[in-house]
């Protein structure tokens, strides 16, 4: 059977991986569409997404339209003549757009649906303490991430994943499941398998919406397990927070990158214990969570030990 033409759509880096392993197919990419350059840095810089820096590395023709229903796009993308479109990582698609490949619309979603459709699947995955995720390839449909299931590949969350982590393991995993999906799709006859099928009755479906800096703020009631997630969840971005009192009443923001939680049954919400060297944590509803790794409001990122040799905190301090 002849190499199909694919159009590609996507725009972080995680959708980079499954462009490459496209192109290192016998598959041909024949353009590849994502979000228009924007100003990013201090100086402002026009700057394009990681899709289309390899889109040009490898000479794809790249297409940047504001809007997907503009009528010069959409001639654009029927004058490729392509086979299939695979989506990964990019904005909802209008009808217009995903009914236009005679083999239909494919998205690589980062999660085991039907469970966390949304913007940010691996962030709530690991917020909520999940111990399995993976990735869904699927049909697209006019709801979002609602399309008849395609393949889907599990993998386990560990104790001590954080998103960044488990991001890079699901772009790798990207790279086979990608090819699968296609030669999946070439069969004489697919089926595929209905979101409503994997949903037993009355199972409460969790979604992933965006994520905002507002939902690191870490809070005294919380559980310490419930907050060692949103340290996890959070890390690389937006990264949990939460803020220190000193005796004479100033506050200051301490950004935690990575932690770990030792569950006691106690309350000792809004304590602090330290030796004032080696060790530092923070007291929550049950328990306390011990700190690694943080980052002091205009400072830099550093181990406990670092930081409490350049700031002195004792158990006079508070956090609110």
């Amino acid at each position: 059977m002849r190499p199909l033409r694919i159009v590609f759509m996507g725009t972080p880096e995680f959708a980079t991986a499954s462009l490459q392993s496209l192109i290192d197919s016998k598959h041909q990419v024949v353009a590849v569409v994502t979000v228009p350059d924007k100003p990013a840095g201090r100086g402002l810089k026009l700057t394009s997404s990681p899709v289309k820096d390899l889109a040009l590395e490898h000479q794809i023709p790249v297409l940047q339209p504001d809007k997907l229903r503009n009528p010069e796009f959409i001639q654009q993308l029927q004058n490729l003549e392509a086979d299939l479109f695979v989506v990964v990582a990019f904005r909802m698609l209008p009808n217009e757009v995903w009914t236009l490949p005679p083999m239909g619309t494919f998205n690589i979603h980062a999660s085991l649906l039907p469970q966390y459709r949304g913007a940010a699947p691996i962030h709530h995955a690991i917020i909520n303490g999940e111990t399995e995720t993976g990735l869904t390839t699927f049909l697209i449909d006019k709801e979002i991430d609602t399309g008849k299931i395609i393949l889907q590949h599990k993998t386990p969350i560990d104790a001590n994943d954080s998103t960044g982590s488990l991001y890079e393991r699901l772009m790798e995993m990207s790279k086979p499941l990608v090819i699968e999906t296609i030669d999946f799709l070439l069969q004489p006859n697919p089926s595929f398998i209905s979101q409503n099928q994997l949903t037993p009755h009355n199972q409460l479906l969790k979604n992933a919406p965006k994520i905002f800096k507002e939902m690191g703020q870490l809070h005294p009631e919380l559980s310490c397990e419930n907050a060692h997630n949103l340290v996890r969840g959070l890390n690389p971005f937006p990264v949990a927070t939460l803020n220190l009192l000193s005796p004479e009443k100033e506050v200051f923001q301490l950004k935690i990158f990575s932690s770990h939680a030792h569950i006691e049954g106690q309350n000792h919400s809004n304590q602090i214990a330290t030796d004032g060297k080696n060790f530092l944590k923070f007291g929550f509803s049950n328990g306390w969570l011990e700190i690694h790794e943080m980052q002091l409001q205009s400072k830099k990122r550093m181990k406990v030990d670092e930081f409490l040799r350049g700031f002195r905190i004792d158990l006079r301090w508070t956090w609110v």
